[in-house]
Order: C-alpha cells, then sequence, then structure tokens
C-alpha cells in the first residue's frame, strides 16, 4: 500500500542494506526522502574506506575526465548514487523511480515537523556485531573534501533545540488531557459503558 511520502531518519543505518530496500519502494511507486544521510555508517574502519573511496576516485575517463564517472563528495550524494546504482536508472522506468528520491544531510524544513521512520533491517544495531569496525558517512565524506560539516553542525544544534522546546510542550499537553479525562471518568462512567458495551 503506498503512503503520500515516506520520511526515513537515515541516522546509524547501513548505507548498502538501507539503499536496497529504497530502491524496491521506488520501483513500486513510493515516494521517499531519506534525511541524516551524514549519520549512516558503513561497515569497516575509516582507514579502510578512505582506501576504497580512493581506488574509485581514480576510476575517470582517461582522455576528459569532465565527462564521468563523477565522485559525490556530500553524504545524501554517496547515497543517492548508491540507489541510481539499484534501480536501472537508463531506463524509463528507473529513471522515474530515481525522480522519487530525495537525500538531505542533517532534517530541513519541512521534514523537521513531520513523522520520520527507521527501516529495523537496515539498522546497524541489527545487522552488524559490535565488535566490527563502521565509519560514519559524515566523517568519511568530511576526510575526502566535502566542505559542510561544521556548517550542518550548527544548524542541527539550532533544530535540536526547538525540537527540545516542542517536545516539553507536548509532554505538557498530553499530561493536562489525561489529567481531564481522570477528572471527568465520574460523568462519563454510563457513557464509556455503552461504548465498550457497541465495542469501542
Amino acid at each position: 500500500m503506498l503512503e503520500s511520502t515516506i520520511i526515513i531518519d537515515g541516522r546509524d543505518h547501513l548505507l548498502g542494506r538501507l539503499a536496497s530496500i529504497v530502491a524496491k519502494e521506488l520501483l513500486a511507486g513510493q515516494k521517499v526522502v531519506v534525511v541524516r544521510c551524514d549519520e549512516m555508517v558503513v561497515s569497516g574502519s575509516l582507514v579502510r574506506n578512505r582506501v576504497k573511496y580512493a581506488q574509485f576516485r581514480k576510476k575517470r575517463m582517461n582522455t576528459n575526465p569532465g565527462k564521468g564517472p563523477y565522485h559525490f563528495k556530500s553524504p545524501s550524494r554517496m547515497l543517492w548514487r548508491t540507489i541510481r546504482g539499484m534501480v536501472h536508472q537508463k531506463s524509463a522506468r528507473g529513471q522515474e523511480a530515481i525522480a522519487r528520491l530525495s537525500t538531505f544531510e542533517g532534517i530541513p524544513h519541512p521534514y523537521d515537523k513531520k513523522k520520520r521512520v527507521v527501516i529495523p533491517a537496515a539498522l546497524r544495531v541489527m545487522r552488524l556485531k559490535s565488535i566490527r569496525e563502521h565509519t560514519v558517512l559524515g566523517e568519511l565524506a568530511d576526510s575526502v573534501g566535502w566542505k559542510h560539516k561544521d556548517l550542518l553542525k550548527k544548524l542541527e544544534d539550532k533544530r535540536k533545540v526547538k525540537a527540545e522546546a516542542f517536545f516539553v510542550k507536548k509532554k505538557a499537553k498530553a499530561a493536562l488531557k489525561e489529567k481531564a479525562i481522570e477528572a471527568a471518568s465520574g460523568e462519563l462512567a454510563k457513557v464509556n459503558e455503552v461504548l465498550a458495551a457497541s465495542g469501542y
């Protein structure tokens, strides 16, 4: 069943596993937004992943490197490129699928005010032994030339302060509602009996 748009919080998800699940959803016609790509992880140490990225960067057109392949440095584009390789993007169906995908570092507006989900099958804690090393995508990107790590940290800190204030307000509102229901429980006893009999 397709939803309007699924917003996935990429924090602590494994890159390849998340990419394959998202690719399937995109091909089925689902719109997907992945936020916090900078906090996604890849198995293996930072040194190992830097070596792999260096080998990847060497792959270029010999006579005119400007014609590609292009080596993206930002975490969101790294994820985007990984998913692109899983949707057969040279066909019309694949092009339409990749057009349904959006990827972001951090959680920009308006997604900071919307419900976000996780994919248990792609979570690092579910899939990787605790003794295994892993690399955070943001750190790898920073080490290979991505320039916006500090800016992103500043923006995320601001967002987290706002989110905390919102959550405190939400908890207070929920507590008030609970209190009101308790206070009115005597008056509503008969009504609740009728509702319970009707299966509500």
